[in-house]
């Protein structure tokens, strides 16, 4: 985020376009919540919890401004992940706004590119159910409109960030289980024999972690073995619903540039990519980006150079 600066500065040093002063700071509706609820400076004299700011906040400042930038902007200026969010944020129990807000947040912590991962290492435990809804959430059946494809865009930006931050502990025992061997469980039975003929080490290693799966988990297990293959089926789905003319939804095509620098971060990191591009190249999701309606669109050109080039078909 750019450092406030005051109205009063000297026409000499005139305020950059798009900075927020810190008269605005300070008339901010956003500031004047803060202060009742959250800031530090006003600890003392804060209001009890109350859910309902949260919800109104994600509503009117982010889903109603479309995520405008400048709203999140002031919201992360007043420290609302840090002291207001995830305090207050109970897994299961919290909603669907705090998840939101949540990923709003973090997603903005790391355009400003200052620290994120510290405020989750004090509750890791906690980080652990956040991080499970966030994946839920992903793969959600959700009608394509506008607002939907917004917080799924988010969602995903989110979640390409963790895999991004595999250094940081609570981020890679959180990833590593989605893109290890195990997701190989979604193969079709021939592709999986052929590919575990291929190098004998991986079949031993198949055998053990098969021998190792808890009974009672399977159905937890099977579930994050296949997240990655349900999320790019996902992804396609919504892919197709871009015809080949007349309008076409801009959070829509956001979505699936977004999706596309997801999985080329997944095959540029050899963590994820020794198993995930198998998987990848199962569902033909390369081959299917290239014969979408998207591609042959002037809305599609980021698109298909991402598709083209980036993945290599």
């Amino acid at each position: 985020m750019m450092a406030p600066q005051d109205e009063n500065q000297s026409q000499d040093k005139p305020v950059p376009k798009g900075a927020i002063t810190i008269s605005q700071i300070n008339a901010d509706e956003i500031t004047f919540l803060a202060n009742r609820f959250w800031a530090p400076d006003t600890a003392n004299a804060h209001e009890a919890y109350n859910p309902q700011i949260i919800e109104d906040i994600y509503r009117k400042e982010i889903c109603d401004t479309r995520h405008s930038l400048r709203r999140i902007m002031m919201l992360e200026f007043s420290q609302y992940l840090e002291n207001y969010l995830w305090p207050n944020f109970d897994g299961q129990g919290a909603s669907r706004a705090h998840l939101m807000s949540i990923v709003a947040m973090v997603n903005e912590k790391f355009r400003e590119k200052v620290e994120v991962w510290k405020v989750f290492e004090k509750n890791g435990e906690l980080f652990v159910k956040f991080f499970q809804r966030v994946l839920e959430a992903c793969i959600e059946e959700c009608p394509v409109t506008p607002a939907t494809m917004r917080e799924q865009t988010a969602l995903l930006v989110f979640l390409n960030h963790c895999f991004n931050s595999m250094e940081v502990e609570i981020c890679r025992n959180q990833a590593k289980r989605l893109v290890s061997l195990t997701m190989w469980a979604c193969l079709q039975p021939k592709r999986r024999e052929q590919e575990l003929n291929q190098i004998p080490e991986w079949r031993k290693f198949w055998k053990k972690l098969q021998k190792r799966d808890k009974p009672e988990l399977q159905e937890k297990l099977h579930w994050e073995r296949h997240f990655l293959q349900n999320l790019m089926i996902k992804f396609i789905r919504i892919l197709e619903t871009i015809p080949a003319d007349g309008p076409v939804c801009e959070e829509t095509v956001r979505y699936c540039e977004r999706f596309i620098e997801f999985l080329i971060d997944l095959e540029a990191l050899l963590p994820t990519r020794r198993f995930f591009n198998t998987v990848m190249d199962d569902c033909h999701v390369v081959v299917r980006c290239s014969l979408s309606a998207l591609v042959r669109r002037e809305e599609g050109n980021l698109f298909a150079q991402q598709c083209l080039i980036s993945l290599r078909v």
